[in-house]
């Protein structure tokens, strides 16, 4: 560890390498954002893009970059970095690297939220409230039935994959209610999809991130180290374990909702981002800041993938992060029962 001292009142404790590894995933990230914004029907050299970013460029130039194609890598950087800083939480909440949104029922309930403004006929921003009001409704849900002994690990696992089928089966149901434009519309947005991804869907986002993230890293990053020693170790060095936990946990789960608001209930990124970040840093605890930064990579990454390679045919982003992150799950699996922890 190293102290970064600024001023006299504040200074810093980091490590390098975790703070090299950070600065990695975001110098990619930021790179990939580029070089996404410059591919389409209409391709541009990242020079051009940065020219243009910058005030430059043509006035075609200026709308296709700022107007078009930023938000969209912008959402993808903020849902990935929101995604990944949940996930983190989760995991390090629960003591486990299965832990996650997707294996704790809050994607279900935002996407159930989703599913009965869709079908009732409201417009885009009530799909985004209906998320939103879906993922917290949930979180409500499962901090009622699990705090009855303390939210503890594995007490918040085993509810959160109860209430995850419970809402997996209604959410099934509600589509064979629904009429075929309804039902289509409403299956497109529960694959996670950042096309057509506006100011209007990116801003409520970047606010809720930019609220929730310095709470989380900065007011109770400590706290949440410490729990990872254990509950009594914990209050020994003064940490309010519970309302630690509840105002974490509480934290996470709009991140995830606000998440699924703007790009729809993209896959495994918040079960993978952590324990990747966490491979690159080896350092102990929930390495906040590194998930972040390697959950922007991974959606920007995807989503450029799901734009590039395949021909003509674009795909959404959460096919992507399926198919790479359900491997990933495999394998976590694997090698999970071969340690004996499962």
């Amino acid at each position: 560890m190293r102290t970064l001292r600024v001023g006299q009142a504040l200074s810093l404790r980091y490590r390098p390498r975790t703070l090299a590894a950070a600065t990695g995933c975001l110098l990619v990230a930021l790179a990939a954002g580029v070089v996404t914004i410059g591919s389409g029907d209409y391709p541009m050299s990242p020079a051009e893009v940065l020219t243009t970013l910058t005030g430059g460029g043509t006035p075609s130039q200026d709308f296709i970059v700022n107007e078009l194609r930023l938000p969209r890598v912008l959402a993808a950087l903020l849902v990935g970095a929101s995604l990944g800083l949940a996930g983190a939480v989760f995991q390090s909440v629960v003591r486990n690297p299965l832990g996650s949104p997707d294996m704790l029922g809050i994607t279900q309930g935002a996407s159930t939220g989703a599913l009965i403004a869709v079908l009732a006929g409201g417009s885009s921003a009530a799909l985004a409230g209906g998320a939103i009001a879906g993922g917290v409704l949930t979180g409500l849900l499962i901090h009622a039935l699990a705090r009855r002994q303390g939210l503890h690990g594995f007490r918040l696992v085993l509810v959160g994959i109860g209430v995850m089928a419970m809402l997996t089966g209604v959410n099934n149901y509600l589509l064979t209610r629904g009429k075929l434009m309804e039902a289509s519309r409403a299956v497109l947005w529960m694959t996670g999809s950042l096309d057509g991804r506006g100011w209007p869907e990116l801003t409520p986002l970047l606010i809720a991130l930019a609220v929730l993230g310095p709470v989380i890293v900065v007011g109770f990053g400590r706290g949440l180290l410490m729990t990872e020693m254990g509950d009594d170790a914990a209050h020994s060095l003064g940490v309010g374990v519970e309302r630690s936990r509840a105002v974490l946990l509480g934290s996470a789960v709009v991140l995830v909702s606000f998440s699924a608001a703007c790009a729809g209930p993209v896959s495994f990124v918040a079960l993978t981002a952590p324990q990747l970040a966490k491979r690159l840093t080896r350092a102990p605890g929930p390495n906040l800041v590194p998930a972040a930064c390697m959950g922007a990579t991974l959606l920007v990454l995807a989503d450029w993938a799901a734009q590039n390679l395949f021909a003509d045919r674009q795909l959404a982003v959460g096919v992507i992060t399926g198919l790479l992150g359900g491997g990933y799950l495999v394998w976590l699996l694997a090698t999970q029962r071969k340690a004996g922890r499962i």
